[in-house]
């Protein structure tokens, strides 16, 4: 018995060393990744939130969050020009270095969050990582873009603007979500100059279930850009699992709306100008440059950054003119003052607006406050890495500038930077001020539907403005936000 009850303790014993000795594997692993990340990494020595140090995880979870936003500005206000937000990515507001990585010549590529966003389409401007390719896809549809193509379409925006105030009018006196109505018309813009028919969202008071697609392929997108692979796995098994990311809607239930847009716009042809029959056209001449998908992708872009953009920025500009009224007052009086010498239309033209300087000043100055985009905009370190503010960050770590941060950089928009004051883009020289403007990304990848916006909020602010008084219903109640 005693032999036999010996065996079984040295079975039992045995049966626990592999476990032990994993468990203790395991323990000296981590504590060697932890002392590396804190105390040996390259990146040790900057400065940011302990779990970003050691895994991407801190910033997914803030992506999907939706605060990101708010978290990386006070970030910086704490740790000062750069802040480590993953174990090799680092967040900068660094002058000199912003200037370096987005401008001219640039050799900091799109790092890979934005594959997430292409997904296996060719041709897409705003997530392409190849800047050799990205210029020449960008010179063949540039000019449907330009502002010059654009004013060619004004009287249909009018169109737009005249059904939205018609509406409006319809419940004056009511509490209306300016909000919601915003992206109707962003969304009915879009269907006017892109297809020559509007989507019929302003006429029905809502949406066909679009603005909830677009909301969840955001909030998709935003923290599963944060780990790729994660994307590319589901990608793999969608043939088996299906489409369950909200971010595949940008090519599946979306584009699959825009196919039907195509198609139908092609079948009853068009009697005036718009931008499909543009793209047309380059289609025609370029089929090898710009084929069938292409085409299809470009509208797609339109109908799902173009509405989604142009109305977070209308909001912007609506929501702070009624938080300082004395700003609403004054735009009053300069849209009184251009009717009265006659050189002011209802709608209000874009060349009108352009003359407009406070307009103009309000406008900057809501979206350098409220700008749609409140993520990092993250590039890849070229060969030879980057020294910024006595650190060297080495090659092939991920570097970026969170629009948020540098709209209240005070070098260079004064020490109220946290202030909305319209006047400050009034004084002569702006020339920093719009350089760091990064409302609309920067430099070569400058947003190219930036026009598009540019020309509705500009005939839409002054025209709303001429027509309607407004008032917020509780201006105490702080506004919602959430960065996607």
């Amino acid at each position: 018995m005693q032999i036999l009850n010996h065996v079984e303790l040295l079975a039992s014993q045995w049966s626990a060393t592999p476990l032990v000795f994993s468990l203790l594997l395991i323990l000296i692993t981590s504590t060697c990744y932890v002392a590396y990340q804190r105390l040996f990494s390259p990146f040790s020595g900057i400065p940011g939130p302990f779990w970003a140090s050691l895994s991407r995880l801190w910033l997914t979870w803030h992506a999907r969050k939706g605060d990101l936003h708010v978290v990386m500005v006070r970030l910086h206000e704490k740790h000062g020009k750069l802040v480590r937000i993953a174990p090799s990515e680092v967040s900068i507001s660094d002058l000199p270095a912003i200037k370096t990585i987005y401008g001219a010549g640039s050799k900091f590529r799109k790092s890979s969050w934005y594959s997430v966003w292409q997904g296996r389409r060719k041709l897409d401007l705003f997530a392409e990582r190849d800047e050799g390719v990205h210029a020449a896809q960008r010179r063949l549809v540039n000019r449907p873009y330009a502002m010059s193509s654009l004013k060619e379409l004004e009287p249909y925006v009018d169109n737009a603007v005249l059904v939205f105030l018609n509406k409006l009018g319809d419940m004056a006196g009511q509490v209306v979500d300016l909000g919601n109505w915003f992206q109707l018309f962003a969304f009915d813009v879009i269907g006017e100059i892109t297809f020559s028919k509007p989507f019929g969202f302003m006429d029905a008071g809502s949406d066909d279930g679009s603005f909830k697609q677009i909301e969840n392929a955001l909030i998709s997108g935003a923290w599963v850009g944060q780990i790729p692979s994660f994307y590319w796995l589901h990608d793999f098994l969608s043939p088996v699992i299906g489409k369950w990311l909200g971010i595949s809607a940008r090519t599946s239930t979306l584009g699959a709306k825009v196919v039907r847009e195509v198609a139908a716009r092609r079948e009853r042809g068009s009697d005036r100008p718009d931008i499909l029959g543009q793209l047309l056209k380059v289609h025609h001449e370029k089929p090898q440059q710009f084929d069938e998908s292409d085409l299809v992708s470009m509208a797609t872009s339109n109908v799902f950054a173009g509405s989604d953009t142009t109305a977070i920025s209308t909001r912007g500009i609506v929501y702070y003119l009624l938080k300082n009224p004395e700003c609403k007052q004054r735009l009053i009086e300069e849209i009184d003052d251009f009717r009265q010498r006659g050189e002011i239309s209802d709608p209000v033209t874009i060349g009108e607006a352009e003359k407009m300087p406070y307009l103009q000043a309000v406008m900057y100055e809501a979206l350098r406050c409220h700008p749609a985009v409140g993520m990092t905009l993250p590039r890849v370190v070229p060969p030879g890495g980057l020294d910024v503010d006595g650190h060297h960050i080495p090659a092939g770590s991920t570097v970026g500038v969170n629009p948020w941060v540098i709209h209240r950089n005070k070098s260079v928009y004064g020490h109220d930077a946290d202030t909305f004051r319209p006047e400050r883009w009034l004084k002569a020289d702006t020339g920093d001020m719009h350089r760091f403007f990064f409302a609309f990304g920067s430099g070569s990848r400058t947003c190219i539907g930036k026009n598009i916006s540019w020309m509705d909020m500009s005939k839409l602010i002054p025209t709303l403005f001429m027509r309607f008084d407004i008032d917020l219903v509780n201006p105490d109640v702080p506004l919602h936000e959430e960065c996607q």
